[in-house]
């Protein structure tokens, strides 16, 4: 399993801007899918994007589509979320995660019994 680090939440007014960083440790990052998860308090963690290992391939949540840019640098173990045009909705834990296994399927993604996660960025969205 890699370890995975999150960096660059906050709070931003409604739309604009943040981007999310992941670092990860563990020399076969770019074996692994990378994505995202938000997760509101009292509410089930939900998929916001992801990308295939070498990058040619990106998915994202229908409620993301046109708002968000997921991207990977697999020479720093990174992976990145671009968001725009943010909203109160928006208002969440943001959590890094990767798979060895699973692949996500149209705009979902469910992580296998050996994903990993990071431990979370707040990113609060003001109205």
């Amino acid at each position: 399993q890699v370890q995975l680090v999150e960096s660059g939440g906050g709070l931003v007014q409604a739309g604009g801007s943040l981007r999310l960083s992941c670092a990860a440790s563990g020399r076969t990052f770019s074996a692994y899918t990378m994505g995202w998860f938000r997760q509101d308090p009292g509410k089930e963690r939900s998929f916001v994007a992801a990308i295939s290992w070498s990058g040619g391939t990106t998915y994202y949540a229908d409620s993301m589509k046109g708002r968000c840019t997921i991207s990977r640098d697999n020479d720093k173990n990174s992976v990145y979320l671009q968001m725009n045009s943010l909203k109160p909705e928006d208002t969440a834990v943001y959590y890094c995660a990767a798979d060895l296994i699973s692949r996500p399927y149209g705009s979902s993604w469910e992580l296998s019994a050996s994903g990993s996660w990071g431990q979370g960025t707040q990113v609060t969205v003001s109205s």
